[in-house]
C-alpha cells in the first residue's frame, strides 16, 4: 500500500481530500446537466453527493485495480460569499481523480470535473498537470490515460495542454440514455512525462 502525500498544493489551487463540509459545493456542480452530460450517467442528487463524501471520508487506498484518489480542487484564498474562510473550508470549484486501472502495470486513469462557474481560469489543466505529477512521481505510473467523450472539447484541449497523445477513437462505445457516445483515449508514459519537463 503506497502512503499518499496530500494535501496537493499547485501556484493558485489546493488539491485536498474532500469532507463532510464540501456537499454544498460538491452538489452545485455535480447536480447540472452539463456536466454530467460527458459522463454518462444522469445528474448527481444532493443524496448521492451526501454517500459519495461518505464513501471518499472512509479513505483511499492504493494498491489493487479500481482503487482510486479523488482529491477537491480549492482556489487558494478563494472564499465562498467573499467571507474569509476557515482551515479547511476552502471553495471546492471541481475535482481530480486518479483510478489505479490495473496495479501490475501500473495503468493510472486520469480525469476531472469541474463547476461551469469556474471555467476559463486554467483551474482544470493545473489541476490535471498537478495529479498528472503525482501520478508518475509518487505513486510509480507508468502510463497515464483518459477517455472522455470524443464532444468534450473541452477535455481534449486539457489533454493536449498536458502533451498527451489520442492514442485511439471508439466509435459509438457506450450508450448514453438514447445517444450513442464515442470516446477519445489520450496517454502519456512516464518516461515521455519526464522528457517534456526537462
Amino acid at each position: 500500500m503506497t502512503t499518499l502525500p496530500l494535501p496537493v498544493s499547485t501556484e493558485r489551487l489546493l488539491l485536498r481530500p474532500f469532507t463532510p463540509d464540501d456537499l454544498d459545493d460538491l452538489h452545485a456542480y455535480q447536480g447540472l446537466d452539463e456536466v454530467a452530460r460527458y459522463l454518462y450517467r444522469p445528474p448527481l442528487t444532493r443524496d448521492q453527493c451526501a454517500r459519495s463524501l461518505t464513501r471518499r471520508a472512509a479513505g483511499t487506498v492504493w494498491a489493487e485495480d479500481g482503487d482510486d484518489l479523488c482529491l477537491a480542487v480549492c482556489p487558494v484564498g478563494e472564499a465562498r460569499g467573499g467571507e474569509a474562510r476557515g482551515a479547511g473550508k476552502e471553495q471546492v470549484v471541481g475535482e481530480v481523480v486518479l483510478k489505479l486501472a490495473s496495479a501490475r502495470s501500473r495503468q493510472v486513469e486520469i480525469g476531472w470535473i469541474f463547476n461551469p462557474a469556474y471555467a476559463g481560469r486554467g483551474y482544470a489543466t493545473e489541476a490535471a498537470r498537478a495529479i498528472a505529477e503525482l501520478a508518475f512521481a509518487e505513486l510509480g505510473a507508468h502510463r497515464l490515460f483518459a477517455r472522455l467523450d470524443a464532444l468534450n472539447t473541452g477535455s481534449a484541449r486539457i489533454c493536449e495542454r498536458l502533451g498527451m497523445r489520442r492514442e485511439a477513437h471508439l466509435v459509438e462505445n457506450d450508450l448514453d440514455g438514447e445517444r450513442w457516445g464515442s470516446e477519445y483515449v489520450y496517454a502519456t508514459l512516464a518516461r515521455e512525462w519526464k522528457a517534456d519537463r526537462a
